[in-house]
């Protein structure tokens, strides 16, 4: 690898999956794997398979289709923990063990009850083994910034030598800054045997809203991969944003002085996905994928950008996926149109999305004076590939009421796939209380909503409106998202979707742990 080029590791199905309110079905995990490949970046954690079936299901998934990006897949020193990750990762184009044990005094002495001596044996034990299985392998040391330094360099020389092509040192919980980020950089790089001929990682967590900048000093002191997630979700507050250190990269590259692989402009597109398929809208004011990230409302803010964009963007829209123009294609427009029109936003269709796709937006069309950028980005968005059944919205009527005499009501008939239906009604506090209620009748679920978010997706009295839910089904939580011209239907679509999840999940047989 050159050195002046920065590897581009992502973690989004993985730590990011893991993370409260981010799960995804197999049939979401390789949509977002899709669109990862679409973006270039060389490595794809794709899970942990030994944490549970699903886990390597997925995994295994995301090794058979995808091609391109290295595939990678985490364990524990473990021996059962390695031939699980090993066992997934067959089908791969190219694949990645990725090793870990933690080092730092608490989490030795708290979680695992290891000597320094054992750690190193663990983690020495871990790598040799793994390399039995694959030529490719990384070792993360968790905690690796709140270990002691001369302890931390002893580790990753014993596992370069027992094999390692990869060293990683994670700021697990987001606690360094950028000044200790690279002088420990620096520091390891200048004095553990061997590192110069293995790739140093960071892997930095948000805790103290620092992950891109302790990242970016990482790299200033030798890392030369990042490990990151899409919309820098994971664990607790999160993890390095990928299009955050990407374009910091890139728009300061006479700083930093390296680059990345990434196509950039399928950030937006992939920033919108994940945030459709996890049901998590994306903050106005996030940067480069937030809709206010290239928005301008000061009088003085809007002189300078006539008079040259340079004055307040740093950036140019195009080169993350955002679109100057708005207004595109209509009823009458065809599937080549619409195709042709997504490729320019950064979606790549797949063939078999497109019928769904047309299907939504001729709808959309036909009940909209104007179709947006912004509502066909929805349409493709909001196609997460779980909109299947056993149940059908066959026809919905709310009723809400402001005078307080009576609860506002929801009545909605359902099909099922194998061929009946039901017409159910319910009253709550509000109409999508109704909904539930009418929900947990018809289909004898027991449903909790925890979040919803509800925006408008583009301009005009006719603009489609986006509902994004979570709730739990009989104590599962699940993602549901919906897109209508009415907001209450499209409440009614995301309740459907987390209904379809739950049951299908539990229409499948029960198997063991890999």
């Amino acid at each position: 690898m050159s050195n002046d080029r920065v590897l581009i590791f992502d973690t989004t199905l993985r730590d990011g999956e893991q993370s409260p309110g981010f799960s995804m079905s197999l049939g979401q995990k390789l949509r977002i794997a899709r669109v990862l490949s679409d973006l270039k970046v060389d490595v794809i954690e794709a899970g942990f398979p030994a944490a549970s079936p699903g886990d390597f299901a997925a995994v295994e998934a995301v090794a058979s289709e995808i091609k391109g990006p290295t595939i990678a897949a985490l364990c524990r020193t473990i021996p059962a923990d390695i031939e699980a990750a090993a066992r997934s990762l067959e089908p791969a184009q190219s694949s990645r063990i990725h090793v870990f044990i933690a080092t730092s005094p608490i989490h030795r002495k708290e979680k695992l009850g290891m000597s320094r001596a054992e750690v190193i044996q663990h983690a020495v034990d871990g790598v040799r083994y793994a390399k039995t299985a694959c030529t490719d392998v990384e070792f993360s040391a968790e905690d690796g910034i709140r270990t002691e330094r001369e302890f931390l360099a002893e580790v990753l020389q014993a596992v370069i030598e027992a094999g390692a092509t990869t060293v990683n040192i994670p700021d697990t919980v987001g606690y360094s800054t950028p000044s200790e980020m690279k002088e420990l950089f620096s520091w390891l790089r200048a004095t553990v045997p061997g590192i110069g001929s293995v790739c140093m990682s960071t892997h930095c967590h948000d805790d103290l809203g620092m992950a891109v900048a302790n990242s970016l000093a990482a790299v200033e002191g030798g890392a030369r991969q990042i490990e990151c997630a899409l919309n820098g979700i994971g664990e607790r507050a999160g993890n390095c944003a990928l299009e955050e250190v990407v374009m910091a990269i890139r728009t300061r590259a006479n700083h930093y002085q390296v680059d990345t692989g990434i196509n950039t402009r399928k950030l937006m597109a992939a920033s919108h996905l994940l945030a459709a398929v996890t049901g998590n809208f994306v903050p106005r004011n996030k940067a480069i994928v937030g809709e206010n990230a290239f928005a301008h409302e000061s009088g003085i803010h809007q002189h300078g950008m006539l008079a040259a964009p340079e004055t307040y963007e740093i950036m140019k829209p195009e080169d993350v996926g955002v679109r100057a123009s708005e207004l595109i294609l209509g009823k009458h427009s065809g599937r080549h149109a619409v195709i042709e029109r997504a490729r320019q936003m950064g979606y790549e269709l797949e063939p078999g999305d497109v019928p769904d796709v047309m299907k939504r937006f001729k709808a959309l069309a036909d009940s909209k004076k104007r179709v947006f950028d912004a509502d066909l980005e929805a349409i493709i968005a909001g196609n997460t590939g779980d909109h299947r059944g056993p149940w059908t919205l066959g026809w919905l009527s709310v009723v809400t009421r402001i005078n307080g005499e009576s609860l506002p009501t929801a009545s909605l008939t359902l099909s099922n796939e194998e061929g009946t239906s039901v017409t159910q009604t319910g009253d709550g506090d509000g109409p999508v209380a109704a909904i539930v209620h009418a929900l947990e009748k018809a289909t004898g679920m027991e449903i909790t909503v925890k979040s919803l978010a509800m925006r408008s997706i583009s301009l005009g009295e006719d603009a489609q409106g986006e509902a994004s839910i979570r709730a739990s089904c009989d104590g599962v939580e699940y993602g549901g998202h919906g897109l209508s011209t009415d907001i209450v239907a499209a409440c009614a679509e995301a309740l459907l979707e987390i209904v379809n999840r739950a049951a299908r999940q539990q229409s499948q047989p029960k198997s063991s742990a890999a």
